[in-house]
């Protein structure tokens, strides 16, 4: 599997209403889990004082990232996203 750098900005529209809001975070927190007890969910963080997360997440493409992983998130309507493709540095510690 290949690992994705991903920037994920969530806006909601205008006129959505509260109830709807809470329904799909609490299923985005359900997902994220089912996710990552799959590996394809590696890491996620918030920026301080952001609105937007950033997680290195797993497929065998960026295909599939878009399809099958991200593209199930129940916010997914309302994110915008930068995926940016990683590949091992030589010089990375954790591989060592």
């Amino acid at each position: 599997m290949r690992e994705f750098l991903v920037e994920i900005t969530t806006t909601v529209p205008e006129g959505t209403g509260q109830e709807e809001v809470g329904r799909r975070r609490a299923a985005e927190a359900v997902r994220a889990k089912e996710l990552a007890a799959t590996g394809r969910l590696a890491r996620l963080w918030r920026p301080v004082g952001e609105l937007r997360s950033i997680g290195v997440w797993r497929a065998a493409d960026e295909e599939e990232l878009h399809e099958k992983v991200l593209g199930t998130l129940p916010l997914r309507p309302w994110m915008t996203l930068t995926v940016t493709p990683l590949v091992p540095h030589p010089n990375d510690p954790g591989t060592k």
